[in-house]
């Protein structure tokens, strides 16, 4: 399994504890802003990762849903996002796996 892959896994498995309230709010964007500097993925990626954490740690000062941002809202966002990212990386890996074959 690439590295990609196992960090993009740790990451989702954080959202789902975070999701089961095993990890808490500040810890699960702490780990994911972390773990996204170690991700092989276009820039976009990034900047769209970055946006939802930055959603989340706004939304996260309210005790409730804000008017703003649903927090439930931004996890499945995070979801989405992990999953687009998955894809990304598997057609990354299939593209290598293809140019090493063919060289």
């Amino acid at each position: 399994m690439s590295p990609t892959l196992t960090t993009l896994d740790n990451m989702k498995q954080a959202l789902l504890a975070c999701e089961n309230g095993q990890l808490s709010q500040r810890a699960l964007i702490q780990k994911w802003r972390s773990e996204a500097l170690h991700l092989a993925l276009p820039e976009r990626f990034g900047e769209v990762l970055g946006g939802l954490l930055d959603r989340m740690e706004a939304s996260a000062l309210f005790s409730e849903e804000s008017c703003s941002f649903s927090q439930r809202g931004l996890l499945e966002g995070l979801h989405l996002w992990s999953d687009k990212a998955r894809a990304q990386c598997l057609r990354q890996v299939e593209g290598d796996t293809t140019n090493q074959k063919s060289g």
